[in-house]
């Protein structure tokens, strides 16, 4: 017979012991999940930065292209903006994968940032011409990756996940 209590979610009759499960849990995930998070991000920065090593290998190495060279005014154009966005998303994803050179690696994701995101400003008419298309589709993932960075960076900067 187990004795009957409140849960945290307010909902009566759970058994106490699916409370003491959930404390486990909730320990489990505030002690791994922002690395797992961070992984993650690492691993997703760095295959697209790989793909960009390699002409026509990634879906977004048109709008990268024409991305940077917007922002650059054109000083950083053709492949090497190309080579600049696949340098710069390895740096990222090498930092947040091995967890080394972390601080340097979100400065750069913070800057890499404002490229990745601004196409929404840039090219708005032709990422959404009525309905999205595949490239604005692949823009607006990015937003994920951006507020995944928060969280990452709060937590390189000494924020902690906590529970109530």
């Amino acid at each position: 017979m187990t004795q009957q209590t409140i849960s945290r979610a307010g909902h009566t009759g759970l058994p106490a012991f699916s409370d003491r499960i959930l404390d486990q849990v909730g320990a489990w995930l505030s002690r791994y999940s922002i690395d797992a998070l961070r992984i993650s991000l690492g691993l997703v920065f760095l295959g697209f930065g790989i793909l960009k090593f390699f002409p026509g290998m990634s879906p977004a190495q048109d709008l990268a292209i024409r991305t940077v060279e917007t922002l650059s005014f054109g000083v950083v154009s053709g492949m090497g903006a190309l080579f600049l966005t696949a340098v710069m998303e390895c740096l990222i994803g090498l930092s947040l994968v091995t967890g080394r050179m972390l601080r340097t690696g979100l400065a750069v994701l913070a800057t890499a940032l404002v490229g990745i995101l601004s196409p929404l400003v840039l090219f708005f008419g032709e990422l959404f011409p009525g309905s999205p298309t595949l490239e604005a589709q692949y823009v607006l993932k990015d937003i994920v990756l951006a507020s995944s960075g928060l969280v990452v960076g709060a937590k390189a900067l000494g924020a902690r996940l906590t529970r109530t």
